[in-house]
């Protein structure tokens, strides 16, 4: 692999270094292999071929097939940072596998984990996790879905915009209002084939991957389907993203090192008035800049995952400062890689300009760069609070 002389800090231990190593190994060969068919076709594949591989045993934990006893968040960054160099269909697959069924792995029932989580594992069964709606991204409160109790059963009703997987998901965890009784919201998981859930709109994406809206019409679940408590759904979500949100910042690193990598490789290459562009003080400049953004960025996500895997109940003000930072610094390394490439770097289907299209969403899904500042200084503000 490229440069991997930060598998060397603190953070991680032998097990992790021959994770990033063998992913990459592996990557390499079998990523591009999974590409190149339509858009569904290439999604279910890698899912199956990181499951085949055992790859997706780090998105779920050694009881239900996982490689590790709890997950591991470290694992799962180094996953999506080392897949997202290599494609960000093949990070897309890989973090989904571990977003979608993280409800049921951090808050479900046993029988709920035995049904859903081997099927995970194994690649057989692809996750979603559906919680934003047209109104209600961020401000999660202000979600319309509702869950009324009927019997043993749930009867769901609403719409989710924005659901990654839409589509090609065999089962969705899907977060509603509870309509009367109990009051507050509730995570359910919703077989893709049961009657009144549909996937009412495909949404075309720069970055291609399954993405759409989940339309609820009567779907009637047993109450068995339920993630956590009843009343108590927004824990399960924002229990799961404090999980997740630190790997969203491991992708824009992956990305990011891919556009250094792209940079690099260029200015050695090419010659202007004489002499390659490594030799302008510009030139070294901007890759100074990239680079530091770049360890900056992975000392960030790395410290969140750490601080999360050693134990700490909760990570939002890590997980939330990896977030920001990494995401808007890939944005700007990614661009910086495409002005080093000049033409070269906005001719479709070059790596830099495909990073460029793969690195923006990251700003937005999974919280808002402005949404992350809130939570930031909120945790900052609340250090020296004191009761009474």
């Amino acid at each position: 692999m490229a440069d991997a002389s930060y598998l060397s800090w603190p953070f991680f231990d032998d097990d992790h270094r021959a994770l990033a190593r063998a992913l990459d190994a592996w990557a390499v060969v079998e990523v591009p292999r999974c590409l190149g068919g339509a858009l569904d076709a290439n999604a279910r594949g890698l899912v199956r071929a990181l499951g085949d591989a055992g790859w997706l045993r780090y998105v779920v934990p050694a009881a239900h097939g996982g490689a590790r006893p709890h997950l591991d968040v470290r694992s799962i960054c180094i996953g999506r940072e080392t897949l997202a160099r290599r494609a960000g269909l093949a990070d897309f697959a890989f973090a989904m596998q571990g977003l979608g069924s993280g409800p049921i792995s951090l808050f479900g029932s046993d029988e709920l984990k035995r049904r859903y989580l081997p099927r995970v594992v194994r690649g057989e069964a692809i996750a979603a996790f559906a919680i934003s709606e047209l109104e209600a991204g961020s401000d999660v409160k202000a979600m319309r879905t509702t869950a009324r109790r009927d019997g043993a059963t749930f009867v769901i009703d609403g719409e989710k915009a924005w659901i990654s997987n839409a589509g090609v998901a065999d089962f969705v965890v899907v977060f509603c209002r509870v309509d009367a009784g109990d009051g507050g919201f509730v995570a359910l998981v919703v077989d893709a084939d049961t009657p009144g859930m549909s996937v009412s709109e495909r949404v075309a994406l720069a970055a291609p991957h399954p993405f759409g809206t989940v339309r609820l019409d009567g779907c009637r679940v047993h109450a068995d389907a339920v993630v956590g408590e009843v009343g108590k759904g927004l824990r399960v979500a924002l229990g799961t993203l404090d999980v997740f949100r630190t790997t969203v910042g491991a992708a824009a690193l992956g990305f990011a090192r891919r556009a250094l990598d792209e940079g690099l490789a260029h200015v050695r290459a090419r010659h202007a008035f004489g002499k390659p562009l490594a030799e302008f003080q510009l030139t070294q400049a901007k890759i100074a800049r990239m680079a530091t953004a770049v360890d900056a960025s992975a000392l960030l996500v790395y410290r969140a995952a750490w601080t999360r895997d050693s134990g700490a109940p909760r990570v939002t003000r890590e997980a939330a400062m990896a977030k920001m930072y990494a995401t808007e610094a890939a944005q700007q390394v990614v661009d910086d890689a495409v002005q080093l490439l000049g033409a070269r770097g906005v001719v479709a289907g070059a790596a830099v300009e495909e990073l460029s299209r793969d690195v923006r969403a990251l700003r937005i899904y999974e919280g808002t760069t402005e949404i992350q500042q809130l939570v930031i200084a909120e945790q900052v503000l609340g250090e020296g609070r004191t009761g009474g």
